[in-house]
């Protein structure tokens, strides 16, 4: 990648992915990436969780009715955790986490799709993260926030639209409405 600019207007997110493994020297260069990631105070209370199993991914891919689907073509998930106990901004910390993970499956040619996983729930109720919870055998002090699935891409989407950008929700000093 030329610089940050074209990355992120590269990322996109892919939910169709080819068979192709990914390399072992990727995979720890993405996970070194996360494990960079900034964090408040320094905590680094996040865990990953990498799974690339297909049939854990197929499992996996059914921890919500819907919009988790697509981790079952994907050559790794990795599963995003928080300590609840360790920092009241878990959450944030392992969404900077994961989202550092996905610029740099972008910059190493790779895709990745986020799949929700904090405060998504079953159709009975059962929240997503105890679904994650008794696959994976971690424990009550964390929490999942998402799952990151990651592959080759199968389709090619094209950049984001510098166009498209909502510049009028950028307010300068105060949230001020313009005046029509």
């Amino acid at each position: 990648m030329e610089n940050f600019k074209e990355l992120v207007q590269k990322r996109r997110s892919v939910r169709k992915f080819t068979d192709q493994d990914i390399a072992a020297e990727d995979l720890q260069t993405i996970l070194r990436a996360a494990l960079m990631s900034p964090t408040s105070k320094g905590t680094r209370a996040w865990h990953f969780i990498v799974v690339d199993d297909k049939e854990m991914l197929e499992k996996i891919s059914l921890c919500r009715p819907m919009g988790s689907q697509f981790v079952a073509g994907a050559k790794v998930a990795i599963v995003v955790l928080g300590d609840r106990e360790a920092t009241d901004v878990w959450c944030e910390d392992a969404s900077l986490a994961a989202v550092t993970m996905q610029y740099q499956a972008t910059d190493l040619g790779l895709g990745s799709c986020w799949c929700q996983v904090r405060n998504r729930y079953m159709e009975n109720g059962e929240p997503s993260d105890n679904i994650l919870r008794y696959l994976l055998g971690y424990p009550e002090d964390l929490s999942a926030e998402c799952v990151i699935g990651i592959g080759y891409p199968a389709i090619e989407r094209k950049p984001q639209d510098e166009d498209n950008l909502k510049w009028e929700n950028v307010h300068i000093g105060t949230f001020a409405e313009e005046e029509e």
